[in-house]
């Protein structure tokens, strides 16, 4: 495919773009990149999502029409399906189904963690970070030696959750370590996926201080 056959509609702060971004990146395929202002949905948006949501992914077919495509973790699997270079779901298909399986534990672990990040109280603050906490620990078990989720290759489930992470590296250290401190072996695969270079390259360079900006006009408690 061509840049002009693959583009994603986009905003720069939301970390399920990112997955379908690294996975793109991971695949080495060009694509063109769009924003929209989710707190102003254009019309052309909204008629391509019919979650009113990003990402969307479309795809030029040869007859020169568009076929859309919505759900980070769908676009996510049709790029694995589709673009050459080595799969990022296992041969075998057990496997493959616990992969699938821990992308599904992604979706509450995202807003457990998302929760905890905004709240804007002690008590909502603690509430979060123990089911957060809980949900971390579950995770920890399952990994192996790593460097990455199923050992030395990077796989869709390392595309899902690395988003996820970054905002830990983002936030205070000291609140970080309260979650993480005794993760040995989830603060490394954290590290891991950091240091990927599809990872790194998911976002744009003030990143960073947009999230921050990002909290603190949410009024979240951690960002005071």
């Amino acid at each position: 495919m061509t840049e002009q056959d693959l583009t994603l509609i986009s905003h720069p702060l939301c970390p399920f773009v990112q997955r379908a971004v690294i996975v793109l990146r991971e695949k080495g395929v060009g694509f063109d990149r769009v924003n929209v202002d989710l707190s102003a949905k254009p019309d052309w948006f909204l008629a391509l999502s019919p979650t009113g949501k990003v990402p969307v992914l479309k795809v030029r077919q040869p007859n020169g029409q568009d076929a859309i495509l919505f759900e980070s973790v769908v676009i996510c699997e049709y790029l694995n399906e589709t673009q050459v270079g080595v799969s990022m779901y296992p041969d075998d298909a057990l496997l493959r189904a616990r992969h699938r399986a821990w992308i599904e534990f992604a979706t509450q672990t995202f807003a457990d963690g998302w929760q905890f990040l905004h709240a804007k109280d002690v008590e909502t603050a603690d509430a979060r970070r123990t089911s957060f906490s809980d949900r971390l620990s579950k995770i920890e078990a399952e990994l192996g030696d790593g460097p990455y989720f199923a050992g030395a290759d990077f796989g869709l489930v390392d595309a899902v959750y690395a988003p996820l992470f970054r905002y830990f590296g983002i936030i205070d250290a000291a609140v970080a370590d309260t979650i993480f401190a005794s993760l040995p072996r989830l603060t490394a695969w954290r590290a891991a996926l950091a240091e990927r270079p599809s990872v790194r390259n998911a976002v744009i360079g003030t990143y960073p201080d947009l999230f921050r900006d990002h909290l603190r006009q949410q009024g979240a408690m951690i960002a005071a």
